[in-house]
């Protein structure tokens, strides 16, 4: 039986930390009995990782499928403690620890193509034997490079218009129009936009849905070194407003909404190594008579600038599973 009883990690729950903050907390070890010559330590780990599985075919010579990966170090810091005498007796001990967060480093992430994770590890070594281990993952918000820090923030607007057909040989026009005082935002601010249908058909639309995309690029090799991209596409969020839209007419409406706490920052330079990210707000009027809808596409940024060293935000709600830290087991004492 190990002499560890117990090792647990002590930090603020549902804590958000932003790159270049510090990470306070606390080692309680539990023993059953006397430990001789300890090793108790502990670290801070941050990586990220991507790999997907490519098909090829004859336009290059060969079919079979190919592993596509890529991988990056941000932080690694190891702390070890100091122990009086060089023995623990039986009980608990607690261990304050510090760790300063790099400046630049991109947000946590997760999803089935790649990961960005950090986490804090403590470890209670024995005659070089591991005899307790526990691991517990943080939340990290990225901020941006020189360039996204003073992106000027601008007015937008996306006009579209379509012509459709209905009741069998009649035609008209649907026009969207959306507008945006601006379109730079920092994760957890709210977005607002103004949407304007100008129906010129004699049918009534019955709702307006709002949406923000991410599109994330990665960027892997080949076993021979080749490198490759993939995107996939994610939507974060999404509204859906009834609405009365008659025959003829032109209505407008006030949207708002809050962008998640924990996002990736667009274009951010440390995690273009693995990933790219873009944001994208869809506004889709549906026209279900004629099988089709009228969609605006508007642009997002979004910019983080960097804390000073004690920042950190908290948590009030749940992460999007697509872009929160990735769970982990926590590994407990013996394993």
């Amino acid at each position: 039986m190990s002499v560890v009883k117990s090792i647990e990690l002590v930090l603020p729950k549902d804590a958000v930390y932003l790159a270049g903050s510090t990470v306070e907390g606390q080692v309680v070890l539990t023993l059953y009995s006397t430990l001789v010559d300890p090793v108790v330590k502990v670290e801070l780990v941050g990586r990220g990782y991507v790999e997907w599985n490519e098909e090829t075919g004859e336009t290059l010579d060969y079919s079979r499928d190919v592993i596509c990966n890529n991988k990056a170090d941000y932080v690694h810091k190891t702390k070890t403690f100091p122990v009086a005498g060089n023995w623990l007796g039986a009980g608990s001990h607690t261990f304050d620890f510090h760790f300063n967060l790099p400046p630049r480093l991109p947000s946590s992430f997760a999803s089935k193509t790649g990961h960005i994770s950090y986490f804090i590890q403590a470890s209670c070594m024995g005659r070089e034997h591991i005899l307790g281990r526990k691991k517990v993952y943080l939340l990290v918000q990225g901020t941006s490079d020189g360039v996204q820090e003073n992106c000027p923030q601008r007015p937008l607007m996306v006009q579209v218009e379509k012509k459709v057909s209905y009741n069998c040989c009649s035609r008209g026009t649907v026009g969207l129009w959306v507008h945006m005082d601006k379109n730079v935002f920092t994760p957890g601010e709210k977005v607002a936009f103004t949407t304007e249908i100008h129906n010129q058909t004699g049918k009534c639309l019955r709702s307006v849905v709002a949406a923000l995309h991410a599109h994330v690029q990665y960027q892997g090799f080949t076993p021979s070194a080749e490198r490759r991209c993939r995107t996939d596409s994610t939507q974060l969020l999404r509204q859906e407003a009834s609405a009365h839209i008659g025959a003829f007419t032109t209505t407008k409406m006030v949207s708002t909404f809050s962008l998640p706490l924990l996002l990736a920052v667009s274009g951010s330079g440390r995690q273009h190594e693995l990933m790219h990210t873009r944001y994208e707000l869809v506004v889709t009027v549906p026209l279900p008579w004629s099988l089709s809808s009228v969609k605006a596409r508007l642009p997002i940024v979004v910019t983080r600038s960097p804390a000073d060293s004690s920042s950190q935000l908290l948590v009030l709600g749940g992460v999007s599973p697509e872009l929160g830290a990735p769970g982990g087991r926590e590994q407990t004492p013996g394993e």
